[in-house]
């Protein structure tokens, strides 16, 4: 009998975790869908358009907050953290848009805003009734002032939002706020703290949420004694750089603990930081195995548009997360800074801290939109949209004062106050404001342009070569490829002068390539093999195209 080769039986892989590739779509509440006319967003209004998502090719989608709030910052101030705010709904209808998101396969993101409150929240409100002493005040940062008579505030720390991080209370004591007065930061060394959102995660897991983006995740430990910063206090912008109240070494101890809550829920619930850093090795600290899941990639949101500095960011955001064992995450667009439709052309340098924009031409903005988005849909990782990116909405310059939401606006020096330019609510059909927002008749909390009619999903959809269905090929694309699967897998190849160009390949399959000009001449290439996308028009015949300024291809070779 003559010996035989025998195959080792076929074991099938783990399914990856569903994460590491997602691509997620922001929704801001207010500016996506109204469902009964009043002008605002709410949840009703999202459960209503989640096919058009599912239609898109998203994975998941993340809700900026919902819950009970003042509004003094769009939610960002929560008074309860348990209900869901009458202007957006009830938390049976946040149930029900769980629920349908989930029959459509679609999970589900939530916003969780753990660095400080809203001054309604029932914990300040008796911090301020009971006075100096009160167990409440430990909750969050009271201290006396400096001075004679206690007249200057604890220290020198300015608030994001312009002016001193100091609020002076009737009694003479000033309590601590980054943000604006109305959002008073929590004292995470107070075990009452750590204990309360670790019931408020365990409240909406229960619901079914898939996972939490964790705003400020940076900024819950502030340094012993809350030191001065003196002269150097280039933090006090965003959060970058060495600072006594930001990325603290202290975060990750509760962000383990969060971890071994998540991980007791079926599904695969997810953690995503906000977390700004002095670089991405330090964001890296985040998504350690025993940590998050993921953190946002603000430094690629901010990198020039030319092939060295694009290909330094992408090579060093691949490198940060590998070490860890986390995917990248790669973003254009979101609720706090400029669109990139607007941004990418408006600045070149893609600054991230400026909110403020100036009118550019928004064809040429579109098309360096449209390449950007192509590039940013074929990398490594998990990408994140912000909603109206597939409509290739512009930022809206020309609000007036006195329309303006943003609380930063009415404050000096902090961030400008010109974040309302990319929260205008997203137009969905018709010739006139709103779009199909909300009912006939209704309005809408911010001014959308009269241009926006070419712009809305009923007048892009199944029109070839629009931006909505260049991002639906894109996202099918992502879908379906092999070689775009989650595995970091991409390789440089030479390109011409102006042109980056990489390669993704897996066994057994065709070899995947991506190219863009990020020049300002056409640039003759050599066609690759079937072109499976184009962000514009290409020329060009059996072998060669020519690749305009502003233009991104994908191959299959």
């Amino acid at each position: 009998m003559t010996d035989q080769l025998i195959a080792p039986p076929t074991v099938e892989a783990p399914p990856a975790s569903w994460w590491r590739n997602a691509v997620i779509y922001q929704i801001y509440p207010r500016s996506f869908a109204d469902s009964n006319g009043d002008g605002i967003g709410d949840l009703p209004g999202i459960t209503g358009r989640l096919p058009y998502l599912k239609d898109l090719g998203v994975d998941a989608v993340w809700l900026s907050p919902f819950y009970a709030s003042p509004q003094a910052d769009a939610g960002y101030d929560v008074s309860d953290y348990r209900t869901v705010d009458p202007i957006f709904g009830t938390v049976a209808d946040a149930a029900e848009l769980i629920a349908g998101a989930h029959a459509l396969g679609l999970r589900v993101i939530v916003d969780l805003v753990p660095n400080h409150s809203s001054d309604q929240h029932e914990w300040f409100q008796k911090a301020l009734a009971e006075g100096p002493g009160s167990l409440f005040r430990d909750r969050y940062h009271f201290r006396p002032g400096k001075g004679e008579n206690g007249e200057l505030p604890p220290n020198d720390w300015p608030s994001i939002f312009g002016g001193p991080a100091w609020t002076r209370v009737p009694d003479g004591e000033w309590y601590l706020h980054l943000f604006a007065a109305e959002q008073p930061d929590f004292n995470w060394d107070h075990p009452a703290v750590r204990d309360e959102f670790k019931t408020i995660l365990r409240f909406w897991l229960d619901q079914g949420v898939d996972g939490f983006r964790i705003d400020v995740a940076h900024g819950l430990i502030k340094e012993d004694g809350l030191p001065d910063v003196g002269a150097d206090a280039e933090w006090h912008l965003l959060g970058v750089g060495e600072s006594p109240c930001f990325d603290r070494d202290g975060v990750h101890e509760i962000y383990r603990s969060w971890r071994q809550i998540l991980d007791e829920y079926p599904g695969e619930r997810i953690a995503v930081a906000e977390a700004w850093a002095p670089n991405l090795a330090r964001v890296a600290h985040y998504v350690r195995e025993d940590e998050l899941h993921q953190a946002f990639n603000f430094s690629y949101l901010g990198t020039a548009w030319n092939v060295h500095e694009q290909r330094a960011m992408i090579d060093e955001s691949l490198a940060a997360m590998s070490a860890v064992g986390a995917p990248t995450t790669w973003t254009l667009s979101n609720h706090d800074v400029v669109r990139h439709t607007t941004r990418l052309l408006q600045t070149g340098d893609g600054e991230v801290a400026g909110r403020k924009a100036v009118a550019v031409d928004e064809a040429a903005g579109l098309r360096r939109a449209r390449a950007a988005s192509a590039l940013m849909l074929a990398l490594p990782g998990s990408a994140y949209l912000y909603q109206g990116e597939e409509l290739g909405l512009p930022e809206v310059v020309d609000l007036p004062p006195e329309v303006r939401q943003d609380p930063a606006f009415h404050r000096a020096d902090g961030q400008d106050g010109y974040r309302d330019g990319c929260r205008v609510p997203i137009p969905w059909s018709g010739d006139t404001a709103p779009y199909g927002f909300g009912p006939d008749g209704g309005g809408s909390w911010l001014p959308q342009p009269e241009s926006w009619a070419r712009l809305s999903v009923a007048a892009q959809a199944e029109v070839p070569g629009s931006t909505l269905e260049l991002y639906r090929a894109a996202l099918t694309v992502r879908r379906t490829d092999p070689a775009l699967q989650p595995i970091d897998n991409l390789r440089w190849v030479t390109a011409p002068a102006g042109v980056l160009a990489f390669e993704r390949e897996v066994a057994g399959a065709p070899v995947f390539r991506c190219e863009v000009n990020m020049g300002d001449e056409p640039v003759t290439l050599p066609r690759a093999g079937e072109l499976l996308l184009a962000s514009g028009p290409v020329e060009g015949g059996p072998d060669g195209v020519v690749l305009p300024p502003d233009t991104c291809v994908w191959w299959s070779l």
